[in-house]
């Protein structure tokens, strides 16, 4: 399993996401995950699953090897509120600090000065060990860096083969920030695609692990989510094979603007 390190910050190349896992399905799944040799859950105020991520992190034992993002929902951006908000994801936790703490959503109502100086002072604090963001664009990307008093480690996007989001990339890393794609496997459609079901073949691996691992070739963070064991062994058997050049250009032609899958109506203008 490899790591990206940023600013001082290791964050394993692979994690688990858990939106829509909850209860006792979420706490196993975490503990299969980690099992597995699984070192990065992604969890968030917003997936009402928190308990059962934490239940599931420390029955493995490992609580110190694992990295547990989580994010602060949109409408507990002001300060007060934020780092109310964060005892509490700590309490459900049950932990005594968070690894990654994002915001999980800009709110434009709230000045971002504000809330990044809320989550600088969480971990100046020692609540939180780093901090990021979710969902910036360009443009918010900027001016987060520009007003925060404390490193931003990344910036969580959708990103997949089908959508086209080479400017945000390219942004985020100009900041020194890591990329880390929510919805990699494109909500399950990769399987059947054409192109990735042709060079699975080759690689004699499946459709979404090829997605993946063009995603990891280029130094992206993924977070897949799934519900079944078999699929969480998949996820993670991404480093021993490698996609040719070519390989790479044939599945890039697969992007393209329209591409995006996660919308909803306090998403920010994207690029």
């Amino acid at each position: 399993m490899a790591d990206i390190e940023i600013k001082g910050f290791k964050l394993p190349q692979v994690g688990l996401g858990t939106w829509q896992l909850t209860g006792r399905d979420c706490t196993r799944l975490v503990g299969q995950a980690i099992a597995l040799g699984y070192r990065h859950i992604d969890t968030a105020q917003m997936y009402g699953n928190e308990a059962a991520v934490g239940e599931g992190v420390r029955a493995s034992g490992k609580r110190n090897e694992i990295v547990v993002t989580t994010k602060v929902q949109p409408e507990r951006l002001l300060p007060a509120d934020l780092i109310r908000s964060v005892k509490e994801s700590l309490s459900r936790l049950r932990f005594d600090h968070i690894d990654l703490l994002l915001i999980h959503w800009p709110n434009p109502r709230v000045p971002l000065a504000d809330t990044l100086g809320a989550m600088a002072k969480l971990k100046q604090d020692g609540f939180v060990t780093a901090i990021g963001v979710s969902n910036f664009t360009v443009a918010l990307l900027a001016e987060a860096n520009r007003v925060t008093t404390e490193p931003l480690v990344c910036n969580q996007i959708e990103c997949h083969p089908y959508l086209d989001q080479s400017k945000v990339i390219a942004a985020t890393r100009s900041h020194g920030m890591a990329v880390v794609a929510y919805s990699p496997i494109a909500k399950g459609s990769a399987a059947g695609d054409r192109v990735l079901e042709a060079i699975a073949e080759t690689h004699g691996k499946t459709a979404a692990q090829i997605c993946l691992r063009y995603l990891v070739q280029q130094g992206i963070v993924v977070i897949p989510r799934t519900s079944k064991v078999e699929r969480l062994e998949q996820n993670i058997a991404l480093f021993d094979f490698e996609l040719s050049e070519l390989e790479m250009a044939r599945i890039a032609k697969l992007a393209q603007p329209q591409g995006r899958m996660v919308d909803w109506a306090w998403s920010p203008k994207w690029d």
